[in-house]
């Protein structure tokens, strides 16, 4: 036996920092997790409101409060709103919260020209629209599931082709990034001691995501093909008309109507 066998190894890496890796593994994995999240549907009336009855909605009152030109609206809808978000529990509040304030403040930043000159009024109006848009949108997420939305589509009479390709693109957005979590996890796991070539893995990663992405569309369309797929989506999905149904209703013909109201009254 060599005498090198029989020597103990003290071998000890060189370190190196992991923070592009370790950034790229909690990026894809905050992804997923919006796109996966299990709402606790029991605590909350919000996350079983009929999902067609809050996309309407929602979408209607962002229509209404674009163009709507009143101040008093424009307070009312965001008011409303953060009613509405007062709802949910205390991080997903927090989580909206730090993005409504952070957006519209890239908007005033955006408006500073506009201000010097004297526009504040509409400037702030413009403001209070992102902010409320913003609420509505990251609600509307918060408390409706992905497939409940892509149902919820179905029951406008939008076109198959969108819906599926809307569908498809999202199972295929948490499919791909659970192959590039894995993928950064192996670049984790193999980069032993100083690497300086982890950078330049990304476009290897990009090109692996690429080809597995190409890969597994043909198999889907071989999958669609055999199966007799003729292009039209259909959703089996019944939805129920409750009690807090009503109340949703009625709260936003409500709002609506204000909308309405204060338009004439202006025009008087």
């Amino acid at each position: 036996m060599e005498d090198w066998l029989l020597k103990k190894d003290e071998y000890i890496p060189t370190e190196d920092k992991d923070k592009f890796i370790d950034k790229s593994i909690f990026s894809i994995l905050h992804l997923l997790s919006l796109i996966k999240r299990d709402n606790n549907r029991e605590n909350n009336i919000l996350y079983n409101l009929n999902p067609v009855g809050k996309l309407f909605f929602t979408i209607l009152n962002i229509v209404f409060l674009s163009l709507s030109k009143s101040f008093h609206y424009v307070l009312l809808v965001d008011v409303y709103f953060l009613l509405v978000l007062s709802l949910l529990n205390i991080r997903e509040i927090k989580r909206i919260l730090i993005l409504s304030t952070a957006v519209p403040l890239f908007t005033v930043i955006m408006l500073i020209p506009s201000i010097m000159m004297g526009n504040v009024t509409n400037s702030i109006l413009l403001v209070l629209k992102v902010v409320g848009t913003i609420i509505a949108i990251n609600t509307l997420s918060c408390t409706t599931g992905w497939h409940d939305i892509i149902k919820a589509l179905k029951k406008f009479f939008i076109p198959d082709i969108f819906i599926l390709v809307f569908d498809i693109t999202l199972r295929y957005i948490y499919i791909l990034g659970e192959f590039a979590l894995d993928m950064f996890y192996s670049l984790k796991l193999r980069s032993v001691g100083k690497n300086h070539n982890k950078y330049s893995s990304v476009s290897k990663l990009m090109g692996s995501l690429f080809l597995k992405s190409k890969e597994m569309g043909d198999e889907m369309y071989c999958a669609m093909e055999c199966r007799g797929f003729t292009g039209e989506y259909i959703s089996h999905a019944k939805f129920k008309f409750k009690l807090v149904d009503f109340l949703y209703l009625m709260a936003n013909i409500f709002i609506i109507g204000m909308y309405f109201y204060i338009t004439g009254m202006r025009l008087r």
